[in-house]
């Protein structure tokens, strides 16, 4: 199940309270307990105790008393003896019974359940000590009143004694055993009381550092979580600065991630736009030039273009004039001839080189129909196959059988084609291997033509397409210009690869008919 951010927040703080409040909650336990614990000795167990003592001093001292008597040789001493220890002892000795019975009643009542066999078997001791007590003072009596008489039988007497002492030491030892029982559990509490403190207040302290590391943990858990915003906002910066290269990279699928993806997509969209913008000034500052270029270029070649025509015509006549002629010398005859022939050359160099300006400044529209590319190619490469010989420049072919039709108006293909060649041939002075290769490919075909010249550094490259610029001697610049607008007319590309020394590659795509 995948938990949103704020969940995974809310969860992490949620763990941290629980922690803490099981921490609090089992130090308010253990001091119950203590607590329960003190006053079980504290309101039970040693006013037990003391109630114990007191009996066994009552105990002792009316021992002490009935020793007194049988030692008095006074008749109404000995009955003041007896007066005073039938007003003063039972009644004392009863009301610390009850009362120890009554505290026992009521330590039942808020002792722990383990300590409730040991309080009725307390309960029941001081029962049992009643009924001895009451045994003792019936014994006692018969004794009181044997004394009391003028001449005591001495035989009865002892015997009476003898059973009174019994009972006095019986009680007594129950006394001694029920305070000792008393004091040990006592200890024996406080010794629970004061492990059980020290256990408490080490569990208290694990428990603290646990909670505490949990509080750590989660303070982490949510700074980590929380992190990919910070990196969100540096983004964000960089977008801001201009700088669409930002990609956060952030993994997962909680909202920060989400937003973080969609984030980087935006930033590959925003880079794609500003590239693509960049491309369409690029294109709109070129367009702009070549238009003014072509303006120039029109205006030029249409001013040109009349009088080269005159100047053409005029020495036509002058060569038909000067075949009827005669000279006196016939070196100056040849001489003459030879001048008219290069004014002749000269002047279609110019009407070629204004025709390159009109095409470039009025290029015509593509007649667009399905034509085999490996066809014009290759009747383009026959047709040149001389030329290229004569420079000592080897045609390979590496035709598809399979290539599919282009749209292309196959005039201005050949065109193309035909500079592109001469362009290679002239890049090789010294012969070389050029190679032509043509492939079909999704919606395009395309077209290699490669050749193992000396290859153009960067700069020079960057440039090629541009008008007028050209690195041969008298060219004029307009050839690659006029190629690419051609194939761009065509829906198509042209573009070079190149590196000094490497050769140079032009690579043309033409869109499948």
């Amino acid at each position: 199940m995948k938990l949103s951010l704020a969940t995974r927040i809310f969860l992490g703080y949620a763990v941290v309270l629980v922690t803490f409040g099981a921490v609090s909650l089992f130090s308010v336990a253990e001091l119950h307990r203590n607590q329960q614990e003190i006053r079980l000795i504290s309101q039970g167990y040693q006013p037990l105790s003391q109630d114990a003592a007191a009996l066994e001093t009552f105990h002792t001292n009316q021992i002490k008393d009935t020793e007194r008597l049988l030692d008095e040789e006074s008749v109404e001493t000995r009955r003041a003896l007896i007066r005073l220890a039938r007003v003063y002892y039972p009644p004392l000795m009863a009301q610390r019974m009850a009362s120890a019975q009554a505290k026992a009643r009521e330590v039942l009542t808020f002792a722990p359940s383990g300590e409730m066999p040991f309080v009725r078997e307390l309960e029941a001791r001081f029962g049992e000590l009643e009924a001895q007590h009451a045994s003792h003072g019936q014994k006692a009596e018969a004794v009181f009143t044997a004394l009391s008489t003028e001449s005591p039988n001495r035989q009865k007497v002892a015997e009476l004694i003898a059973e009174l002492r019994q009972m006095e030491s019986t009680i007594g030892r129950e006394l001694r055993v029920l305070r000792a029982a008393l004091d040990n559990r006592i200890r024996e509490r406080v010794d629970r009381v004061e492990e059980r403190e020290r256990g408490t207040g080490l569990a208290i302290i694990m428990l603290s550092l646990v909670a505490i590391i949990v509080g750590l943990g989660a303070t982490l858990l949510s700074a980590r979580t929380l992190r990919p915003v910070r990196t969100l906002i540096e983004g964000v910066s960089r977008i801001g600065r201009g700088d669409y290269s930002a990609q956060l990279g952030v993994q997962g699928e909680d909202e920060v991630a989400v937003l973080a993806r969609e984030f980087d997509a935006m930033a590959r969209s925003l880079q794609a736009r500003e590239s693509q913008l960049k491309a369409q000034a690029e294109a709109l500052a070129r367009a702009e030039q070549l238009a003014a270029v072509g303006r120039i270029s029109a205006q030029v070649a249409h001013e040109v273009r009349n009088p080269l025509s005159s100047i053409g015509l005029n020495v036509e006549m002058l060569e038909d004039a000067l075949a009827h002629a005669t000279f006196s010398d016939p070196e100056e005859a040849r001489e003459t001839k030879d001048l008219l022939a290069a004014v002749t050359r000269e002047v279609d160099r110019l009407t070629d080189v204004t025709e390159q300006y009109l095409r470039m400044a009025r290029p015509p529209k593509p007649t667009l129909v399905a034509e085999d590319v490996t066809e014009v190619l290759g009747s383009l490469l026959d047709f040149s196959r001389e030329e290229l010989e004569r420079a000592g420049v080897q045609v390979v072919r590496h035709f598809d059988p399979d290539t599919p039709l282009v749209m292309a108006d196959e005039g201005q293909l050949r065109q193309v084609f035909l500079n592109l060649v001469r362009n290679s041939r002239e890049a090789m002075p010294g012969g070389g291997r050029l190679t032509v290769t043509i492939r079909g490919i999704d919606k395009e075909v395309e077209v290699f033509v490669q050749d193992t010249g000396r290859g153009m550094p960067e700069p020079v490259r960057e440039r090629i397409f541009e008008p007028f610029f050209s690195t041969k001697e008298g060219g004029t610049g307009l050839g690659l210009s006029v190629s690419q607008q051609i194939l761009q007319a065509h829906g198509g590309s042209l573009s070079c690869l190149s590196s000094s020394g490497q050769g140079t590659t032009f690579v043309l795509r033409l869109p499948r008919a």
